[in-house]
Order: structure tokens, then C-alpha cells, then sequence
């Protein structure tokens, strides 16, 4: 598989039964390569055993003044040095690729599985462990599928070399046939504190990274309170925990590297102790004990991937059981893709049980609420988002019924709080479009124009708007700016039902005027709703809904309802209601 075809089209359903299992699908899912990989690293690891008894046969014919057997063996050596090289380099680039294509996989995975649960992911896990799962426990799984290759490659690499050594001479080969093995069992007693060292870091590192972007998110609201130090000190607090975590993970591993040098120097030692008996006893001559040092400081190259994978895949294997717990969530509900729903939302009332709220189809609806939870509770439910009974239906169909991308061409829903990703103003403008509105008359209709200039006066190298760069969500440009970019967006799309919470908050008076008039006009017969206390759009408004107490108690137009109603009127314009 060639990397330029990553992302994969169709990442494939896991086999979620069990870390192991998903781990082992993994594996199956990217067996060409796989295999690929471990040709190459068998080929690798053979041509550097070879050597070393090319040397020895060498150093034998120098021994012997046979110069015709030295430059044999030279000209084998350069070969097998070539091959080594060329397998290497080949061996490598497999080994990337099974990384990358690994990692990849998992990545694409979590995301679908987040995009399927929705809104309910944040109900079963935090938006910073879902971080954490597609960085870091998705580069460890893509470790894990890069040392493979060449941990077949040196298990082959050895029983051949075992061969070699037994032919030579039974004592020394058995002495490294059952010296290695037992090197490498000397890892096992610490691979077990290694999964619960690193279990236990994952865990808290998750802790960490979710507190921390849940105090990024609201960085505003903490500094409106004054509840930075608070804060700060549970983030303090949590990486303490992380840091002692990651030393008592660090000792596991100290002790994993201490083995590796000083078992396999004191294993070399015993076999050129052993070698050099044989060889002053006549039992070896020279080139061959050259061969039985080179071939023993070779196998310390295996064994180091062996204790290198155990590492690897240990860490892999926990976090595969992260990216796994994720993946098993289901929604609480589950709705046929296929399935086929007979309605017109562009002429559907919408009615949401819950609150009582009737919107007719074509008009332009806005809702006051007065309070703001209840306000986000009715955004989500309109957006078919919502919890529990009372599901708002369309034409008497149920939202929860309907497909998702179905709803989602349906209903569109801008948050309060709009995300402008990073990038340029193209990119953040190219939604999926009705056609019906130009981009023009939806920048005209947001009163975005100054918006634009803006952009291209803060990039002095940029005179195309579309071309000019906005900032990770939007942080350089003020709220007002923010919400009209995100309201020319929405005017793109065009959908047919379109929910807009609190769109003009951060706008000056002449500017929401001009919003709300550009609203009526770039929408007509289509059913937009606005949740809203501002009089410049209540005004503009062909219905009026007042909720209180999460129950809609009052209809009409905006200056009917000042007139008669005094808890609408209190709500708008903040007055005190007299409590006679």
C-alpha cells in the first residue's frame, strides 16, 4: 500500500471482541505490507549474520597464507554488505509504512466513532481522553506495527545463526543457543509492571489533557469569575500526578535498558571466554573463533528487538485497549441509514413537544428565552440532538428517526458560540451549498464585507479575501466578527429549517439591524428560527415564542406581546416585574 493513498478510503469494521482481537485485525488489515516488511527485515538481518563469517573465513585464510581464499571472502563480504544496505533501506521504508499506515487506520476509527456517537460521546467520555487517544495512543499502536518486521526478521536471523554456531562446534553453539533465550526471558518479570506503569500513566495523562482543554474552553468564563488560581491549581495538581506516574514508569524502563547492556556484554564475555579455551585446546581454529564472536555480538542485535517489541507492543497493547473502549460506544439510539422518510421540511412544521414550541414552515420565528440553559437545551433538541421523551418531530416525524445525514441536509444549527477553523477563507466558506444564495449576497445579508476587509489588511501580502487567513478559531478577529463569518457560512448552506442561537450578541445596534433585515431578505419562504432577546430581531420577526421555565407561555408579534405581555416585556428590555 502506497502512503499516498492514506487517508484509506474505507478503514475497515474492527473486531472490537477484545484488545487482542482488534490488535490481531489490525494486523490482517495491513498484511501485504506486513509482509513486505518482514521479507525485507529477514533479508536484512541474514546478510548481517553472513558477515561475520565471511570475516572469519578471511581471517582463517590469512592465518593459513591462502590469499586467494581472503579475497573470496572480501568479495562476499562487500556483497553481503550491499545486500545488508539495499534490504535495509528497503526494510526501513516498509517499516514506516506499516507506522504510518497503522496509525492512520486507528485514527480514521476513533473519528468515525466519534462522528457516530455525536453529542452523546461527551456524556461517556472527555473531549480531552478523545485528544489523547488520537495522538499519542495512536502513534504507540503505529510503534508497535514498525518493529514487527524486524522482530520476525530476527527470530529467523537466529535459528539460522543457532544452525551455523551447532555445525561449528555443539559446546559453544549450545552456549549461545540457551544464552540468548535466557536474556531475552529476563524481560518477562518486568513487562507486567510495565503495562500497569503505563496503564496507570495513560489513565492520568487522559485526566490531564481533558481538565486541560475543558480550562481552555472556558478560559473567558474563569477569568469573568476570577477562578484562574482554582483552576490552576487542579491542573497543578493532576500533572503532579501525571509526572510521579511517568517516573515510576521511567524506573520499569531504566531497569529494561540496564539489562540490555549489561546482560548481553556479560553473555559476550562468557563466549570469547569459552571460545578462546576451545581455540588454545584445538578444538577451534581462529577464523572460527572470529566467527563465534561476531555471529554472539550479532545476536545481541536480535535480542534487542526482542526487548524492543516486548516495550513496543506493551505500550501498544494498552493503548489499543483505549482506542477499543472508545470505539465500543453506542448511541442510545440507533437509526436505519437507509431508511427512506417521506417529508418536505422546507414546508414541515416544526414542534417540539417538550417546550410546546410550534414553528410554520416559511416564516422567519424567534424565541425568547429566559434563561440561557433553557435556550441550549431547545438548540440542541431542534438540531435532533436532544435527550430523553419529547422528541421534536417534523411533520409529525420524529427527528430521532430520521438518517443523520438526511437531518443534517435538514436542519442547520449555529451555535452561540460558533468554531472557525483554521485556514483560509475559502476553505472555511466551502460548505455544501444549496445555490440558491450567492456568496456575495450571504456576506451582504451577515453584514460580513468589513470582516473581509479586515482579513486582508492583517495579511498585507493577500488581496484576495478568499485568500487572506483565519486564525485557529478565529482568535485574531473580534466576537462580532466571529458570529458574522459564521452567519455568512450559514446562509451558504441554505438548508431548509436553519436554528440560529443568539447570532447578533457581540454586534453593535446598526450593525444587528442591518442583520436582521439581510436575514428576511436572503431567506424568504424558508423556516428560520432565531433564539434571541434582542429587539432589532424581534422586530424583524414574523412570530414570537416567549419560553419561561423551559414552557413556551406566550405567541405573537414582538410589539404586540410588549404591549400585553409583561414577563415578555421584563425579559427584553429588563424591566421589574411589579409583583401586583
Amino acid at each position: 500500500m502506497s502512503l499516498a493513498r492514506l487517508p484509506l478510503a474505507e478503514p475497515g469494521v474492527p473486531d472490537l471482541r477484545s484488545t487482542r482481537a482488534f490488535l490481531w485485525w489490525m494486523t490482517r488489515a495491513q498484511r501485504r505490507t506486513l509482509a513486505a516488511g518482514i521479507a525485507w527485515g529477514i533479508l536484512w538481518m541474514l546478510a548481517q549474520a553472513a558477515i561475520p563469517i565471511g570475516i572469519g573465513a578471511a581471517v582463517q585464510g590469512a592465518s593459513d597464507g591462502d590469499n586467494g581464499a581472503v579475497l573470496r571472502a572480501a568479495a562476499i563480504v562487500l556483497v553481503l554488505g550491499t545486500v545488508q544496505a539495499l534490504a535495509g533501506i528497503l526494510r526501513h521504508r516498509m517499516a514506516v509504512t506499516n507506522w504510518i499506515t497503522a496509525g492512520s487506520r486507528t485514527q480514521q476509527l476513533v473519528t468515525r466513532g466519534a462522528v457516530r456517537m455525536g453529542h452523546e460521546l461527551r456524556g461517556h467520555v472527555g473531549t480531552g481522553e478523545v485528544v489523547a487517544v488520537t495522538s499519542g495512543d495512536v502513534e504507540k499502536i503505529g510503534n508497535g506495527f514498525d518493529v514487527l518486521a524486524r522482530f520476525v526478521g530476527g527470530i529467523v536471523a537466529f535459528v539460522v545463526v543457532a544452525g551455523v554456531l551447532l555445525h561449528a562446534s555443539v559446546l559453544l553453539g549450545a552456549v549461545v543457543i540457551v544464552g540468548i533465550p535466557v536474556l531475552g526471558l529476563a524481560v518477562g518479570p518486568l513487562l507486567r509492571p510495565l503495562e500497569r506503569a503505563e496503564s496507570e500513566q495513560r489513565a492520568k495523562v487522559g485526566r490531564a489533557t481533558a481538565l486541560a482543554t475543558d480550562t481552555v474552553a472556558g478560559l473567558r468564563v474563569l477569568r469573568g469569575i476570577g477562578g484562574e488560581e482554582l483552576f490552576l491549581r487542579r491542573f497543578h495538581d493532576a500533572s503532579q500526578e501525571v509526572r510521579a506516574a511517568a517516573v515510576r514508569s521511567a524506573k520499569v524502563h531504566s531497569l529494561l535498558d540496564a539489562e540490555q547492556v549489561a546482560l548481553p556484554g556479560l553473555f559476550v564475555v562468557i563466549v570469547t571466554w569459552v571460545g578462546a579455551h576451545l581455540v588454545v585446546s584445538g578444538q577451534l581454529d581462529v577464523g572460527q573463533l572470529v566467527m563465534f564472536y561476531g555471529l554472539s555480538a550479532f545476536l545481541l542485535l536480535p535480542l534487542r528487538t526482542f526487548t524492543e517489541t516486548a516495550q513496543k507492543w506493551t505500550r501498544a497493547y494498552v493503548a489499543a485497549g483505549r482506542v477499543v473502549a472508545v470505539l465500543r460506544l453506542e448511541r442510545s439510539s440507533t437509526v436505519d441509514p437507509t431508511a427512506d422518510v417521506d417529508v418536505d421540511p422546507a414546508g414541515a412544521t416544526l414542534v417540539d413537544p417538550t417546550s410546546g414550541l410550534v414553528v410554520h414552515p416559511g416564516i422567519l420565528t424567534a424565541v425568547v428565552c429566559a434563561e440561557q440553559s433553557t435556550a441550549d437545551a431547545l438548540a440542541m433538541r431542534l438540531a435532533g440532538l436532544g435527550e430523553g421523551g419529547g422528541d421534536v418531530t417534523l411533520d409529525g416525524v420524529a427527528l430521532s428517526t430520521v438518517p443523520r445525514e438526511l437531518l443534517r441536509s435538514w436542519i442547520v444549527v449555529q451555535d452561540k458560540d460558533p468554531v472557525l477553523l483554521s485556514g483560509t477563507l475559502a476553505e472555511l466558506l466551502d460548505v455544501p451549498r444549496s445555490g440558491r444564495v450567492a456568496l456575495e449576497t450571504a456576506v451582504e445579508a451577515a453584514s460580513a464585507y468589513d470582516v473581509l476587509d479586515a482579513l486582508v489588511d492583517s495579511s498585507p501580502d493577500v488581496s484576495d479575501p478568499m485568500r487572506a487567513r483565519v486564525t485557529e478559531r478565529g482568535r485574531s478577529l473580534s466576537g462580532g466578527q466571529r458570529q458574522r463569518l459564521a452567519l455568512t457560512r450559514s446562509l451558504l448552506v441554505d438548508p431548509p429549517v436553519l436554528v440560529l442561537d443568539e447570532p447578533t450578541s457581540a454586534v453593535d445596534s446598526h450593525t444587528e439591524a442591518r442583520i436582521a433585515a439581510g436575514l428576511r431578505d436572503v431567506r424568504p419562504g424558508m423556516t428560520t428560527i432565531v433564539l434571541t432577546s434582542s429587539p432589532l430581531m424581534l422586530d424583524r420577526s414574523d412570530s414570537v415564542a416567549l419560553v419561561v421555565d423551559g414552557v413556551v407561555v406566550a405567541t405573537g408579534r414582538h410589539r404586540a406581546l410588549l404591549r400585553d405581555e409583561p414577563l415578555y416585556r421584563a425579559v427584553v428590555t429588563r424591566e421589574e416585574v411589579s409583583a401586583g
